[in-house]
């Protein structure tokens, strides 16, 4: 899995500070990002986050590149709705090879590995076998399966990734979406400390959640 940073609001945290004190202030919203000192900002931030003004933080927003992940994770990242993607087509891109994501408990069960890269590649040869016989890719795609790497960029505003990191951080999430999420957020608290201080699973900020569903394993704070 590769994530890379590539676009963001450039001061994320200046413009949400200033977006949410324009509500109360009498000048405008350029005057307001000029003029705030640095610990303003963080002050601001810190309480418009946690007294859950979100609206503000909504103006702030970043575009990610992910390479490496299957299918069944990307079918799982795009459901998170307020986002834009764009996804590498298996309708306009054919493959004379492709990579398969391997789950961990798998890679580590030699007879199951081993019986899942076979089908892996019975699927890529017949997926090749139907392009030779001039089926076209749009048809031919349909006997790759949910394992295949696929490429596919995001943009998403701080306030959804507030929203994400909640639901995929969490230990009950599945393991590739967890991955997927935490190298996000390893990348956005960089840039958005104040806003992203407390992000994560439920338990970051207080009781599990899941009730009883509840992993019983909480949130290594100590790596943030």
């Amino acid at each position: 899995m590769n994530v890379k940073l590539l676009e963001h609001t450039p001061d994320p945290e200046r413009t949400i500070a200033a977006a949410g004190r324009l509500c109360y202030a009498a000048i405008g919203a350029d005057e307001l990002f000029d003029d705030m000192t640095p610990d303003e900002v963080i002050k601001l931030v810190r309480f418009l986050v946690k007294s859950g003004h979100h609206s503000a933080v909504e103006h702030a927003s970043f575009t990610f590149a992910i390479d490496g992940i299957s299918r069944a994770c990307s079918h799982q990242l795009v459901r998170h709705r307020v986002a834009s993607y764009n996804q590498q087509s298996q309708r306009y891109v054919t493959y004379d090879n492709l990579e398969f994501i391997t789950p961990p408990a798998i890679a580590a069960n030699g007879a199951a590995a081993a019986r899942f890269d076979a089908l892996n590649k019975a699927s890529l040869d017949a997926y090749k076998a139907l392009l030779d016989d001039g089926v076209a890719a749009e048809d031919a795609r349909y006997v790759l399966p949910n394992a295949a790497e696929t490429k596919i960029v995001v943009t998403m505003n701080a306030r959804e990734l507030l929203h994400f990191f909640a639901l995929r951080c969490c230990n009950r999430a599945q393991w590739e979406i967890r991955d997927l999420a935490i190298a996000m957020l390893d990348l956005v608290r960089e840039l958005a400390p104040t806003v992203y201080a407390a992000a994560g699973p439920g338990c970051v900020r207080g009781a599990c959640p899941e009730g009883s569903m509840a992993c019983g394993d909480p949130w290594p704070k100590h790596n943030y």
